[in-house]
């Protein structure tokens, strides 16, 4: 491929593909642990919310909440005077409270696996991309090699047969 028409294809590439390129040809690696820099840039409530959404999924939240609602509902239940009398109003109000606030916690930590997912994706996307040029630099080197090899063998034939015209020659020639 002449140099000009290489630079054309080179620069209908992305920001991120034109980087493979440059990495292929310095010849660095274009791996990376993208949990290391999905992990890094979290800020305070982000890491927060992957806690509230990780403690919130998890037997023991379950366990604790059943606990806590049994309790409430045994102590209401038994009291001469209780707090909070069947049909229990204020438990489902702090119910509904505790809803209302783990559902947006979650989905923002579903979120930012999500976003975490789109930044392996990529990565992936690059590994695969070097690789396949790789592959294609190596096939480049295979094929100038038999080419290469190919022209040898035909400059020996073509001595080799320059070798048995003069032998015949010096043989028909006694």
């Amino acid at each position: 491929m002449e140099p000009h028409a290489l630079l054309e294809h080179i620069q209908l590439l992305s920001e991120h593909e034109r980087g493979v390129v440059a990495a292929l040809i310095h010849r660095q690696p274009v791996a990376r642990d993208t949990n290391a820099v999905f992990t890094e840039k979290r800020t305070f409530g982000e890491r927060l919310a992957d806690q509230v959404a990780s403690f919130g999924g998890s037997w023991t939240f379950i366990i604790l909440f059943l606990s806590v609602m049994m309790v409430w509902i045994a102590a209401n239940a038994q009291s001469a005077r209780p707090f909070d009398p069947f049909p229990f109003i204020l438990l489902n109000l702090v119910l509904s409270c505790l809803a209302a606030l783990q559902a947006p916690v979650i989905m923002m930590s579903q979120n930012r696996q999500a976003e975490k997912d789109r930044l392996d994706a990529h990565h992936d996307y690059e590994i695969n991309l070097k690789a396949e040029m790789e592959v294609m630099s190596l096939h480049a080197k295979v094929d100038h090699l038999r080419d290469q090899q190919w022209t040898e063998l035909v400059a020996l034939q073509t001595r080799q047969l320059e070798l048995l015209e003069q032998i015949r020659d010096r043989l028909a020639a006694k």
